[in-house]
């Protein structure tokens, strides 16, 4: 991994800051530490940071209200560190912008792997040229941007990346596990249900868009496709 990658890391247990950010920069990351939530904001603003690792019980701001932020300016990755295990928890984290959640305690190689593996993803979504258009719709995964009717609708990256997917498949079903896989990614594991929260979102800010004949249909016993009629 290249020098210049640099990593923000948020926790405010300083063995656990110490031990992850020896490690990271011995694979050759360029690691910088806030141990509040609003430090890191700060921090954040100021150095643009390639990635994002944020312990949600932080003094100051919350993990999720700093995800929550930083998603409102930049798309980087963010992977949620935390002691809790709950769905509820790891959806929440999904639901507000994250890329992967990794739970404590955790081995320092897996940390490093998810890593790797969210960077790639990200980079691969930055290539350039890559829009999809339909009747009223314009999705661009290189600016991460979804225009409808003209105006641009907000939601997260991840929201964002299975949109885009399902529509580069028009007709094509998908199962929730491999749309995990696709817009996910391999290396994570998540609950099944994550995927269904999202299309509901989908659903909801897209839903002017069945005057287009196109949307995001359920098909039962299997999973979703993007449909154009």
């Amino acid at each position: 991994m290249a020098n210049e990658t640099k990593v923000l890391l948020v926790d405010d247990d300083p063995n656990i800051a110490q031990l992850v950010s020896l490690y990271l920069e011995r694979e050759g990351f360029d690691v910088e530490i806030a141990d509040r939530g609003d430090t890191a904001l700060k921090m954040f603003r100021a150095t643009a940071p390639n990635l994002l690792l944020l312990d949600v019980m932080l003094p100051g701001m919350d993990g999720w209200q700093v995800c929550r932020e930083v998603r409102k300016i930049s798309n980087i990755p963010v992977i949620m560190l935390t002691a809790k295990d709950e769905t509820f928890d790891k959806v929440l984290g999904l639901e507000l912008g994250a890329d992967d959640y990794i739970v404590k305690p955790f081995e320092t190689k897996e940390l490093v792997a998810r890593i790797k593996a969210v960077l790639r993803r990200y980079q691969t979504a930055e290539t350039p040229g890559k829009e999809l258009v339909f009747p009223g719709l314009t999705i661009n995964i290189s600016h991460y941007t979804v225009t409808l009717m003209g105006r641009e609708v907000e939601m997260p990256p991840k929201e964002l990346e299975l949109l885009y997917f399902l529509a580069s498949h028009p007709g094509n079903v998908f199962t929730r596990e491999q749309l995990l896989e696709q817009v996910w990614g391999y290396d994570y594991f998540g609950d099944s249900r994550t995927v269904d929260v999202h299309v509901k979102r989908l659903r909801e800010k897209l839903a002017e868009g069945e005057a287009f004949g196109w949307g995001i249909r359920t098909v039962w016993g299997v999973g979703y496709k993007f449909e154009i009629k």
